[in-house]
Order: structure tokens, then sequence, then C-alpha cells
């Protein structure tokens, strides 16, 4: 997966751990300095990383599985140093809130965790607080966000899956908002590969019946996913029925939506050995759907997938499915958004930053029945 970054060459994202002797430590703590000490310095002291530390002073520790001795010690260790205290004061000397908003439609596991976790990564190494919400789809909520956001003074707005249609006093970034601002930066997958390689993949395994399920209306990455299949379905000259194609309906997260338009695909009749579905949780409850019917999965029907979320990797068959590299474009918009507050980011910058998926071939894909 190659990232293009059109004003800055590529970068590499990663988390460093800088090992250190402990008589350093124990000579920091038995003897605290008298001028600040930053992340850095304390990160350094602990031989931790500086999201480990931040994870652990934001108390995140154990929902990244951080063991409770490293908690302590770290907690230990800032408060001898007085490092939250020194976090505060510079906010307050600098006025500034060091804080940035996030707006999703919903949090649950899979998409939404992983692009938090790639944003939550890169704001901790750069000493960056964030406040989340999720509006449900509901417009009052989306239009209330927004300015409750500004009233707690953040510094900029990153959107997943969300367009905001208000102009904002502050940078804005967006991942999957497909909108078309000078104002605003979007962070968005190239589906017209991901098209070509799910159903090369499975027109190269011999299917020629193709069911598809597409994602609601009110989802972002909708309309460019569907427009993507269909112009590869005609490059590869693939047939696509009207009568094989579903949409998801209503805002239930899980597998259920992808559970219900499957048992319509299997009502209608009409013959298909193969379903690439709009997203993981989909091709998930699509599977439970076809195994409850009594088909089996891929000897029956193959199954695609889309995201490759945690869950593709467990499900029963492992899900064939195009991998989006969420956790780095939640990093990717982070670091963005950081350069665009900052002033580092030439005008005229470009308006979209264009990311790589890959097919990942697992067990939910084979030949089809003879």
């Amino acid at each position: 997966m190659i990232m293009r970054i059109q004003w800055r060459e590529a970068r590499h994202f990663h988390l460093d751990l800088i090992p250190v002797e402990y008589a350093k430590y124990n000579s920091i703590v038995a003897n605290p300095p008298l001028k600040s000490i930053t992340l850095k310095e304390l990160s350094e002291s602990l031989g931790l990383s500086k999201s480990t530390v931040s994870r652990i002073l934001n108390g995140v520790g154990d929902a990244h599985r951080i063991a409770a001795e490293t908690q302590q010690r770290v907690h230990k260790a800032a408060k001898r140093l007085g490092y939250s205290a020194n976090t505060v004061a510079r906010s307050l000397r600098q006025k500034r809130s060091y804080t940035i908003g996030v707006i999703l439609p919903e949090i649950s596991e899979g998409y939404s965790t992983a692009v938090l976790s790639g944003i939550e990564d890169e704001l901790l190494k750069n000493e960056f607080f964030y406040l989340v919400v999720s509006h449900r789809h509901r417009r009052e909520l989306l239009e209330g966000y927004s300015r409750m956001m500004l009233s707690r003074s953040v510094e900029g707005i990153i959107a997943i899956d969300t367009m905001l249609e208000e102009d904002l006093p502050v940078p804005q970034v967006n991942i999957s908002g497909h909108g078309r601002r000078k104002d605003i930066i979007s962070i968005e997958l190239d589906h017209n590969e991901a098209a070509r390689q799910a159903l090369e993949h499975l027109k190269n395994l011999g299917h020629r019946r193709f069911a598809f399920i597409k994602g609601q209306s009110f989802s972002s990455d909708s309309a460019p996913r569907w427009q993507a299949i269909v112009t590869m379905a005609q490059q590869l000259e693939i047939t696509i029925d009207p009568a094989l194609v579903v949409e998801l309906e209503g805002i239930e997260p899980g597998s259920g939506p992808g559970f219900a338009v499957t048992q319509q695909l299997l009502a209608s009749q009409h013959p298909f050995t193969a379903i690439f579905a709009f997203n993981d949780v989909t091709a998930i409850g699509a599977i439970q759907a076809l195994r409850e019917a009594g088909l089996r999965v891929p000897r029956d029907v193959s199954v695609v997938g889309f995201d490759d979320v945690q869950i593709a990797t467990v499900s029963q068959p492992a899900l064939t499915t195009i991998h989006q590299p969420l956790h780095a474009m939640g990093q990717v918009a982070a670091s963005t958004l950081l350069e665009l507050i900052r002033g580092e980011i030439p005008e005229p910058h470009p308006a979209v930053l264009t990311v790589h998926p890959h097919l990942v071939v697992r067990k939910s894909t084979g030949r089809p029945p003879l």
C-alpha cells in the first residue's frame, strides 16, 4: 500500500520504543529538574514510546492492553516530575486548546475503531487531544456537533464518512467524505482499483452470475463505490443483472442488514454464484443467510467483503475482502490536519489524497459449482 501525498515526500508511520538505562530514569525521579519536562523527555526517561505514555496519562491504557505495572510507573513519574501540570500550563500560556474534534456516524467495532486508532496514534505523538461524537445520521445532531466543538475551542475537525455542509472557521480534513471544497482535504480510497481487483478475482475463478449488495444511501462511500463497480464490470465484460442488486436498509450496525438483503436475493430465485458486499459486516451477514438457507460458502456461493476489519480474519469461513488501510488513513488525516493548523501546507493544496487498496484472498471464495 503506497500513500501518495503530493506536497511532501511519502512518510512512514511507526511507533518507536526508545531504549534507555533505568539509571537515567532513577536519576531524574530522584532529582527532578526545575525546568518543565516535555512528553518526549518523560517518555525517554521511562524507556517507552510517546504514544504509550500519552495513552496512559489520558486514561486509555487498559483499552490498549498496557500492563498495570507500566501504567503505575508512568503515573508515578509524571506526578513526581509535574508533567500533567506542565501540559495544562502550556495550553494556558499559549492560549491554545491542543484539541481537535472528530465527527463520525457511529462508534462501532470495525471501520470506526480502526480509523480512530490511527488518528489517536498520530495525535498522541504530537501531544494533542481529541473529542469524538457520533451523529447516528441525525441531521439535528450533525448540525449541532460542529458548533458544540467550536465552542470548546477545537483547533480543527476530522469528519469520517460524513460531509459537513457548513463552512467552519477551523481547518478540516475528511475521511471518505467525497466532497469537493477548496478549503477541505479529503482522504479517499481508489474505488476503481478496489472494484477491479474484486471482480477480476471472481471472474478468474469462473464466476459469471454476480449478486451485489450496495451500501445505504446516506453513506459517503456508497455512490462512488457502486459507480466504480459499474465501470469496472463494463471493462471486464461482466453483466450486472438488476434483479441481483440489493441495497442495505436502516442504520443498524452489524451483520443484520446484510442478512436481510441476502434473504431477499435468495427469495427472488434468480441464480448467482458470487456476492460482492458493501463491507465486511454485510458480507458476514450474507454468509449467515446463505448458511441458514442450506448453501455452503464457498462451495455453492463465493462471498467478497470490503474493508478488511479484524472480524474478517476470524469469520467462518475467513473472508476474502478488499483491504482498506483504515489505520493509516486515520494517521494521514491527523497528520494532515496538524500541518494545516501549523500552516505547513502550501497553497493551493490538493483537494484529495488517494490511498490504494489490495485484495486479501482467504477462504470465502472459490470456483463456482458445476
